[in-house]
């Protein structure tokens, strides 16, 4: 019988205390050294191996990174955006400038990975792209994880050359970009030959993605190069999916020491991982090692019944007990929080659907069920049928009445009776930033030691300074700042039965920025309006309209840990539910401009195409089911942001919202373009300036971005539907770098504005002063048409 082995492939890197977020902020505020950032980070490093081996794993993935794994494949590759070369630049100062921006270099475009709420940052590609690679921050990773956890266990990761092609912007052929990255790889498993390691992890989720058959030559051409290096066994560790048949059929023939693949699939996703399937079809080969990805390493629900275990089982009943079998999560652990422990004794939920897990206790359970099977023999583990497994919940239709999912009218008719504003109309996405003495106040009122009655008294001093300060810029839309939500989906978690939130369950999402998911533990409704009084206090401050701010169904659902015994639509209509509540409540309290988000509606797609119809049918309703209810005088406003929209488009068209505002700075007006080619017909804000950077943009720059929004022929260049904003909330940032910015901002508009005033364009004679309510006449006919970070959660 083979031996049983056990095996990570990713772990939390942030720390059990957050302790690389207080890093990377003091270096970033200039309060320690560089040398001091490497010891935080090499000591958080060691304290997660040293977690692994004291579990038991026999194969420790050496996880780790100052921000982001791919940005540290790109910059060990050498593949710097030609704007960053010339700066002077090097090491890690370089390295947070692709990060985060430097004047005059905009940061790396962010995006989500693939279905998560992990950012990360995309590698930028040309066909003329050439690696300079320089492993040495890896290699250092590498010694010093031999030092914490010995050779024969310290595995190398690394993120693949096809999935690195796959992220990458670019116009470039993906297939010639994989064979120009094999030489880099490959000079790196030399060095790894040399150092005695047990294995390298090469990590490719790109293969989960339909169309990745295409690549199959490609992929077998590299890793033939790699293998022919000689004396480092590769494990390509695939994650966050099944592959499709046909890429699996190649996939198995590699010439690799090991396949990891998962086995469970987006945890409570009205389908599941065909991988089981797969492998009783087409089988495994002998002569590797199966990495079987059987605990569930994206969602908080422990193991139930020994349904890892049984899994377990029918795998080598189907391969053999000569089969080998490294048992692991099926994706890497950073998706979830560190270690259960942490939480005070007596704060869980009382009757949770299943028992909780973090990653410490997940190690416990990739070790227990290796050593079940290993001490079993066949017959001894209960059946399961590996030809029909998929881990997915039973399906339950929500019944409702078809006409809770339309406005009362059409976009063409609604629009007129809404406010109606300026030519290129500014406004923010809706948070302002939380400052220190914010922090403390909600601090304190946590802990009991001031009232709810003077909590909200000092969180309406903070959205009077909030409203003061946007009436003093001279913004046309307003909001009321946010203060008193740590986060935008927390917020409403916390006001909602059914959610149960802990006390140290962080998870990156990235750099520094940290978010703490609800657990949805239970059917979910809303007992009390959740939003109402600060809408009506900042409402009545000004004269200017003043946008409600709700975050969408889908977004709460995908960042909260949900339910496992029923689908994700169930659950998204639950929510749903609850926030028309609140829709009809601002409605009446006289909102006329509600901003529903929805930044993770595009996360949420699955990878393979024939699963997107079905996903994006329900997530569709469950936004319009939310915002369905307000009168046409309501204006809705969604926003969407750092992602790739292009294969959702008739999607966001099919919300129906009013106003679309969308992440664009960094993404070089990709998303604009797309909706301009696709005749999207609604008012659009595309973001003029970046908000995850501390560089304050100037009146100019971000007027050329106003310029381009209507030459692209976006909205006919109707200048009254196309408004300025930012790219995402302002809540990470700090008030010296908001003012200046929107100050800048507003300028900006005001300039484009002059410009088209004298030069007879489009919006020439549209009203330069505030918004103000439509009198209900319908606009000129040819004025009708027919994605976050801003989402993490800051201290609290």
């Amino acid at each position: 019988m083979a031996p049983v082995l056990t095996s990570t492939i990713g772990f939390p890197r942030i720390g059990p205390n957050r302790e690389m977020k207080k890093a990377l902020e003091a270096y970033w505020a200039g309060s320690s050294s560089k040398e001091e950032l490497a010891a935080a980070s090499a000591a958080v490093e060691a304290r997660a191996w040293r977690d692994q081996a004291a579990a038991g794993i026999d194969l420790i993935g050496l996880d780790g990174t100052l921000y982001d794994q791919v940005l540290d494949a790109t910059f060990q590759l050498g593949l710097i955006p030609e704007r960053f070369q010339g700066l002077g630049l090097s090491g890690v100062d370089l390295y947070f400038a692709l990060a985060r921006g430097v004047e005059g270099a905009p940061a790396c475009d962010m995006s989500k990975l693939f279905d998560t709420n992990y950012h990360f940052l995309a590698p930028e590609l040309t066909a003329d792209s050439e690696p300079r690679p320089d492993w040495s921050p890896l290699l250092d990773r590498l010694k010093r994880g031999q030092e914490a956890v010995g050779r024969e266990r310290a595995v190398p990761m690394v993120v693949g050359p096809v999935t690195l092609a796959c992220l990458a912007r670019g116009d470039f052929d993906r297939s010639a970009m994989v064979a120009r990255l094999a030489p880099a790889y490959a000079a790196l498993l030399r060095q790894l030959v040399q150092r005695g390691v047990p294995e390298v992890q090469i990590h490719e989720p790109a293969l989960t993605l339909t169309g990745s058959e295409a690549l199959g030559v490609a992929l077998s051409v590299c890793y033939a190069e790699l293998a022919a290096t000689g004396g480092v066994p590769i494990n390509v560790v695939v994650m966050f999916d099944d592959v499709p048949e046909e890429t699996y059929k190649w996939l198995v023939q590699l010439p690799v020491a090991a396949i990891s693949l998962d086995f469970l699939g987006v945890p409570g996703a009205d389908y599941g991982s065909r991988t089981a399937q797969l492998i009783a079809q087409h089988g495994f080969p002998k002569n590797k090692r199966l990495g079987a990805g059987v605990i569930d390493g994206r969602g908080i629900w422990a193991d139930k019944d020994g349904a890892a275990l049984r899994l377990l089982g029918a795998l080598r009943d189907r391969l053999g007990a000569d089969q080998p079998i490294s048992v692991q999560t099926s994706t890497s652990l950073q998706h979830v929080p560190y270690d259960l422990t942490a939480e005070p004794a007596g704060s869980l939920p009382q009757a949770p659907p299943r028992p909780l897990a973090f990653a410490v206790q997940k190690l416990a359970e990739v070790v227990s069920a290796a050593q079940a099977l290993a001490a079993s023999t066949p017959g001894d583990i209960p059946a399961l049928d590996l030809a029909s497994f998929t881990g997915a919940p039973a399906a339950k239709a929500a019944q409702l009445d078809a006409g809770m999912f339309s406005r009362p009218e059409p976009y063409e008719q609604r629009r007129p009776k809404q406010v109606q504003y300026p030519a290129l109309p500014t406004t923010t996405i809706g948070s302002f930033p939380q400052t220190p003495a914010i922090r403390r106040s909600r601090l304190a009122f946590k802990r009991g030691r001031i009232s709810r009655e003077e909590y909200r008294e000092q969180m309406a001093a903070q959205i009077g300074v909030c409203i003061g300060a946007q009436e003093a810029l001279g913004l046309d839309v307003l909001v009321h700042g946010e203060p008193e939500r740590s986060d935008m989906v927390e917020y409403f978690g916390l006001k909602l039965d059914g959610c149960y939130f802990t006390e140290h369950g962080w998870v990156q999402s990235y750099g520094s920025r940290y978010v703490r998911p609800p657990v949805i533990v239970g059917d979910i409704s809303r007992p009390e309006p959740m939003t109402v009084h600060e809408y009506a206090l900042a409402q009545g401050l000004t004269s200017k309209p003043v946008k409600g701010m709700l975050t969408g169904p889908v977004t709460i659902l995908q960042w909260s840990f949900p339910r496992r015994d029923v689908t994700r639509q169930e659950q998204a209509f639950q929510l749903a539910l609850a926030l028309r509540q609140e829709v009809a409540d601002l409605a009446a309290a006289g909102c006329r401009v509600l901003q529903v988000d929805e930044p993770a509606l595009r996360e949420g797609l699955p990878l393979k195409k024939d699963r997107h119809a079905p996903y994006l049918g329900w997530a569709v309703d469950a936004f319009r089911l939310t915002t369905a209810v307000a009168a046409p005088e309501v204006q809705i406003v969604t926003h969407l942001c750092y992602s790739d929209f292009n294969d959702i488009l008739g999607a966001i068209s099919a919300m129906d919202a009013d106003v679309l505002t969308i992440e664009n700075s960094r993404s070089d007006d990709v998303m604009l373009l797309a909706l301009a080619g696709a005749g999207y017909p609604r008012d659009v804000g595309p973001g003029v300036y970046d908000v995850h950077s501390p560089v304050v943009p100037p009146v100019e720059v971000m007027a050329a971005k106003i310029r381009s929004f209507l030459k692209s022929g976006l909205l006919g260049g109707d200048a009254a539907r196309i408004h300025v904003n930012p790219d995402c909330g302002l809540k990470t940032r700090k008030w010296e770098e908001v003012l200046p910015s929107l100050r800048n901002m507003v300028k900006a508009a005001a300039l484009v504005r002059a410009e088209l005033a004298a030069g007879g364009g489009a919006a020439a004679g549209a009203d330069a002063g505030a918004a103000q309510p439509a009198a209900g006449a319908a606009r000129e006919a040819g004025q009708r048409g027919g994605a976050c970070p801003c989402c993490t959660a800051p201290e609290a």
